[in-house]
């Protein structure tokens, strides 16, 4: 006979508990009806700030497809749950309900602590705890920053995870944020005072204002502002507080029906997750295990899947929780794992602060130093995935080692144990991962998400899942990503064949899902490739990386460069007077690139469309320096000036560069012009080079300077240059169709060889013999880029709504970012940058 299970709270815990009994009760024994107070379904809280990066709500929702059904799965939004009656097994809701049941689970989370402080009532403070929270938050500093067309101040109340996201989130709002923490350190529960300080530091670099080791006093509230007074007299004048304190278990629930209460409030519950009633359970942060309430998820989750197996018939005990954290705080990386603080008895502590790489790395040692207890990571938790599964573990290595920068120490996903835990949300270990792998001929990470879960909570372990992957030896698949199953290249042919314009098409009738940070900017190159309409448009926007979506390279201060170009590197005296101009009235830093370009750095983003406003004027266009695009054409001054140069190469190079201008590839493309043999262009480094000859061109194919420099190969000799420019049409078009995703020239030459041939002998019978019969297509394709093609800048400034969207703060358009600070270093502006102390080792 099917029982009746009332789950009362749809959270993440909440949600996690129902999906679990889906995936055991095969036999549907149970009907569940969950009830939840929120009018939203269950949404990821740990991601809240990201929902003022635009993330739109319903990216938000954890609730997976088809979970909820009329039969066996019921959800009830908008109606909370008032009374429990024990005795009569029913709930009574906020609807006047009365419901039924023979199970009853409590998931009613947490409620955000208000310090009792004078003031906290006021119009203009807020908890930071849910979606509705964060609505009225973005309308009071709206309206703050909006009355005075300037940037206005709002305090946190808080130093830890939620405070500094809530820091974080008023700064995106256009505000100078204060953080007050009463601990003499900034998250004084993952983080020691090393990293503490550090991370102090980095973030008051980035406008924010820390007090810490104090408290609030008091706030007043007079004419339409607030003054709040802390515990060591100073006072902060504010438009906004939002008190992110810590939270407090939902227990007046289970208080009210007589359940048993933990000394510091929470339900008390044995390892099963069950109460002092054996019909009701409690599961995450209202729940009281081990006389300890957790406020993370990880632990909630963990209760969440012993519960549904104990309820389907299984014998699964809350053992312990991992409170491990990895997280990026305000741009800063900070994790912490196992005993962070050194807690445990004789505990060793090996520390490297980094202050050049403005890192903080400790270990936690057991006392004869064999053990590893935890650590604490601050500016670069990249070691995180390989050292969090270790602990409790023997040490793979000497422990400087595993922290060191260059250092690595043995301690790669191969030196896990098969049983430590890869991921920690659902507690899959290495070896479930790698059987899985094995036993199932799993080839790509989506695979693995379905199969084991991992990679499914957090997303944490996401890379050690891709190395696991390879380590296998299995065949891994050429899918794009999870979302699709073709490759760029198939993409690619989807979309030319069947007209598709929008990713939303593309996905909807080729893939699944709503696409990643991987197919997003895939699709909006192909798109571009295919001349769909400006990046800046409709949705095409919203696929664009940061660089693609101001048309401008971010750099490491979060100004941008302007990069126009300047074709075979000749400009006129009246155009470069131009340019020293603008960088002089903007006060930008100029420097002469290896390209033969010149770059203005260290432009605000609101000041991109002044600036390029003045560069259009005078004949300036775009460089595409930032997309994945032609970027120049090198040259020498050739026949024209040069006494060995033997043909005109500037001349060349300005037609190739203007022909080959805007259009998208999987990576840049880069190309040179030699005059002579002497190559002073140094054409052989290039995707394209072209040296002159006494009867015409060599081409060559597939060079690249950077990381891996690679020497061009000679595709044709003494050609005309007719066939020269058709050549290098063809070459580029069909890069552009068959190259994988930020696929250089180079490795894609080398990818073409089959069985009987190398790649360059496959290119030269594609491109210039005709192979495959689709020569006078690529050509087309060219010749039709070099008609409909428009200078992007041009046509933003042409047009109002692309032209809005190049603010610091949407909500304050007219503010500039008061993080941005330069200072003078041989008469240009530099970034404000932190002086490198020495290293420091501490055992």
């Amino acid at each position: 006979m099917k029982r009746h299970l009332v789950v009362v709270g749809n959270g993440m815990v909440g949600q996690r508990f129902v999906e679990a009994m889906r995936e055991r009760d095969d036999e549907h024994y149970w009907a569940i009806t969950v009830l939840s107070e929120e009018s939203r379904r269950a949404y990821d809280r740990v991601a809240l700030s990201s929902y003022f990066d635009g993330t739109p709500v319903e990216e938000l929702d954890v609730v997976a497809d088809g979970c909820y059904d009329a039969e066996h799965y019921a959800l009830h939004l908008d109606e909370s749950v008032d009374s429990i009656d024990r005795s009569g097994r029913t709930v009574t809701t906020s609807r006047g309900r009365v419901i039924g049941f023979d199970a009853l689970v409590l998931a009613t989370g947490s409620y955000p602590f208000v310090p009792p402080v004078p003031g906290s009532e006021l119009p203009g403070c807020f908890v930071y705890r849910t979606l509705d929270d964060l609505d009225a938050i973005r309308a009071a500093a709206e309206d703050a920053v909006a009355s005075t067309r300037g940037r206005r101040a709002g305090m946190v109340v808080g130093g830890g995870l939620l405070g500094l996201e809530a820091a974080r989130a008023l700064r995106l709002l256009g505000m100078s944020p204060h953080v007050v923490e009463l601990a003499p350190r900034l998250m004084p529960l993952q983080v020691d005072d090393g990293g503490g300080a550090l991370l102090r530091e980095l973030i008051e670099k980035l406008d924010v204002t820390v007090h810490v080791g104090t408290s609030v006093k008091a706030i007043e509230r007079d004419r339409g502002r607030m003054l709040a007074t802390l515990a060591d007299g100073t006072e902060l004048d504010l438009d906004v507080v939002v008190f992110s304190a810590g939270v407090r278990p939902r227990d007046q629930l289970a208080r009210d029906a007589g359940l048993d209460i933990g000394a510091r409030g929470g339900i008390v519950v044995d390892d099963a997750c069950r109460t002092s009633d054996q019909a009701i359970w409690a599961i995450g942060e209202c729940a009281c295990i081990g006389g300890r309430v957790y406020g993370l998820v990880a632990p909630g989750y963990t209760m969440a899947e012993v519960l549904a197996d104990r309820l389907t018939g299984g014998e699964s005990s809350f053992i312990s929780a991992d409170t491990s954290t990895k997280l990026k705080l305000l741009g800063v990386d900070v994790a912490s794992f196992g005993d962070a603080l050194a807690m445990t008895p004789g505990a060793l502590e090996v520390t490297l602060n980094n202050p050049v790489d403005h890192s903080y790395a400790k270990l936690v040692l057991s006392d004869d130093a064999t053990t590893l207890l935890g650590g604490v990571l601050v500016g670069d938790a990249s070691k995180y995935l390989s050292l969090r599964p270790l602990v409790g573990r023997p040490l793979p290595a000497d422990p400087v080692s595993m922290i060191a920068p260059s250092g690595g120490g043995g301690i790669g996903v191969g030196a896990l144990p098969g049983d430590a835990q890869v991921c920690s949300c659902h507690a899959v270990t290495k070896e479930a991962i790698c059987t899985a792998i094995t036993r199932n001929g799993l080839t790509d990470v989506a695979a693995i998400k379905s199969c084991t879960k991992a990679g499914t909570g957090c997303g944490s372990c996401v890379p050690l899942l891709k190395t696991l992957l390879a380590d296998s030896g299995v065949a891994v698949s050429n899918a794009l990503c999870e979302h699709f199953d073709q490759t760029r290249a198939q993409l690619f042919d989807v979309v030319r064949s069947s007209g598709i314009a929008t990713f939303t098409q593309l996905i909807q009738m080729h893939g699944r899902g709503r696409g990643c940070d991987t197919c997003k900017p895939v699709c909006a190159s192909i798109l571009a490739s295919l001349e769909h309409g400006h990046i800046l448009d409709g949705e095409q926007a919203t696929l664009q990386d940061t660089n693609d979506h101001f048309l401008a390279n971010i750099q490491k201060n979060g100004t941008y460069s302007v990069v126009p170009r300047i074709a075979a590197g000749e400009v006129t005296p009246e155009k470069l007077i131009i340019l020293g101009e603008v960088a002089r009235d903007f006060g930008l830093y100029t420097k002469i690139t290896g390209g033969q370009r010149i770059d203005l750095l260290g432009a605000r983003v609101e000041q991109l469309p002044a600036i390029w406003r003045r560069l259009v004027e005078a004949g300036f266009e775009s460089g595409h320096a930032y997309g994945k695009a032609l970027r120049t054409v090198k040259s020498c001054v050739g026949s024209t000036w040069c006494r060995y140069g033997v043909q005109d190469s500037v001349s060349l190079a300005i037609e190739l560069e203007l022909r080959y201008r805007g259009i998208r590839s999987p990576h840049k493309i880069k190309a040179g012009v030699s005059g002579c043999a002497r190559e002073c262009a140094e054409a052989q480094s290039k995707d394209i080079g072209v040296i002159a000859t006494e009867n015409g061109w060599n081409l060559y194919v597939g060079g690249n300077g950077g990381f891996r420099p690679r020497h061009a190969d000679l595709l044709l000799t003494d050609v005309d240059t007719v066939t020269l420019i058709r050549t290098i049409d063809r070459f580029i078009m069909f890069y552009v169709r068959t190259a994988d995703r930020l696929q250089r020239t180079a490795s894609w030459v080398e990818s073409l060889s089959d069985r009987d041939r190398d790649g360059l002998a496959y290119l030269r019978a594609v491109i210039v013999d005709d192979s495959l019969g689709i020569a006078a297509d690529l050509d087309a394709a060219m010749n039709h880029h070099t008609e409909v093609y428009r200078d992007e800048w041009a046509e933003v400034l042409a047009d109002p709504e692309r032209l809005s969207r190049f603010v610091s703060f949407v909500n304050a358009p007219d503010t500039p970012d008061p993080s941005i600070s330069f200072r003078s270093e041989r008469g240009q502006p530099s970034p404000v940058l932190v002086s490198p102390p020495t290293l420091e080792v501490v055992r």
